[in-house]
């Protein structure tokens, strides 16, 4: 039987929390990481209905992609929603994991997801997040440098883009000398010593900085590591807002139109007036995306695919761009299969659950016939 634990760890190595927005609210949103899981149900949203159908399958935990709590609750007394679900939750001992921003954030999330089911290729992050990557400097005895490069590599240093296995390597003397308490792996106690070093930088994800220099330490063969750290503020290709993709062959605006209606079974796609341009480069963002729309112009694409624009905001295509607004639960939708991939890549023997609950709050009225 597996631990809620273990289910976040896998959760967690997909979209690390650090990858959330400073806004958000993820994590483990009420219940213990230690209790045993009976099995999970996965939602956009975890509303009562959702804690109704995990009581009814006997699954105490609900993975939502939406956290239940955004913001602080100085009460619970049962009146919204928020506080009746956190309730419900609570008394039938299940608990809450919301996965959000951060899914929002790696490549293999969210966005990905939705370029795969429109079938775009060549896709890469649209904002890509700042100061998310570290370099470290080290020096090490010429003979060990293979050595302290591989333990590196392996704890996921040196990793850019497409690419791994990326250092810059630079041969030098370095000089120490050690007191009476030292033990040098080279040298004698009391004396300068002159070695023939390799000075290695490596540039990694800081979220891996604990793994990193673990690996440093146990690898390098001096009593005392000399090294630096320092933060960047270079683009991470791999984290970040929205995404950009192509498609192999350019479509029409109204063959993109008619595409998202049938890929994302849609009731209606709210959108600007058709530019007569030829759609080949693509942005899109799950969710609330129009902070987006500079990132996408400047990117080139000829569309853009989203939710939540407001009315004025449709102006600031400036016929340069086509915005399709397909919704936000609607451009969401295929989050649960997401994460119902990853857990059972990892979990395969885990009881897992995609909800029966149609959880969005916005419904649409037809008159037929008119």
């Amino acid at each position: 039987m597996y631990l809620i634990k273990d289910i976040v760890s896998v959760l967690e190595n997909l979209a690390p929390p650090v990858y959330s927005e400073s806004y958000d609210n993820t994590g483990l949103l009420c219940g213990n990481s230690d209790w045993k899981c009976n099995g999970a149900i996965i939602a956009l949203d975890c509303i009562e209905t959702v804690i109704d159908e995990a009581i009814s399958l006997g699954c105490n935990l609900v993975i939502a992609h939406h956290p239940t709590v955004f913001s602080g609750l100085k009460k619970i007394t049962g009146n919204n929603y928020v506080e009746r679900t956190i309730i419900k939750a609570i008394k039938n001992d299940i608990a809450i994991y919301a996965i959000h921003t951060n899914l929002d954030n790696v490549y293999h999330g969210v966005n990905l997801k939705i370029c795969e089911k429109l079938g775009l290729k060549n896709t890469r992050i649209l904002q890509p997040k700042r100061g998310a990557l570290s370099k470290l400097v080290t020096f090490c005895p010429k003979d060990k440098s293979a050595q302290v490069l591989d333990a590196l590599f392996a704890a996921g240093a040196g990793e850019i883009g497409n690419y791994s296995e990326c250092s810059f390597n630079l041969d030098g003397t370095g000089t120490f000398k050690g007191n009476e308490q030292a033990d040098p792996y080279v040298g004698e106690k009391g004396k300068r010593h002159h070695e023939h070093e390799t000075r290695i930088e490596v540039i990694f994800e800081s979220v891996k900085q604990s793994s990193v220099m673990s690996a440093l330490h146990n690898s390098h063969p001096y009593e005392e590591v000399a090294y630096y750290l320092t933060k960047l503020e270079n683009e991470f290709q791999s984290v970040g807002s929205g995404m950009m993709g192509e498609f192999e062959k350019p479509l029409s605006e109204d063959q993109l139109l008619k595409l998202l209606y049938t890929s994302f079974s849609l009731k209606v796609i709210r959108h600007t007036a058709l530019t007569g341009a030829e759609i080949r480069q693509i942005a899109v963002c799950g969710g609330s995306g129009s902070f987006l729309l500079k990132n996408a112009l400047n990117a080139g694409a000829q569309a853009f695919i989203t939710a939540d624009f407001k009315y004025h905001q449709f102006f600031d295509a400036e016929e340069k761009i086509l915005i399709a607004d397909i919704g936000h639960y609607e451009s969401e939708q295929f989050t649960g299969e997401l994460i119902a991939n990853e857990l059972r890549k990892n979990l395969p023997t885990f009881a897992l659950h995609l909800t029966k609950q149609h959880t969005n709050p916005v419904h649409y009225y037809y008159q037929y016939g008119h």
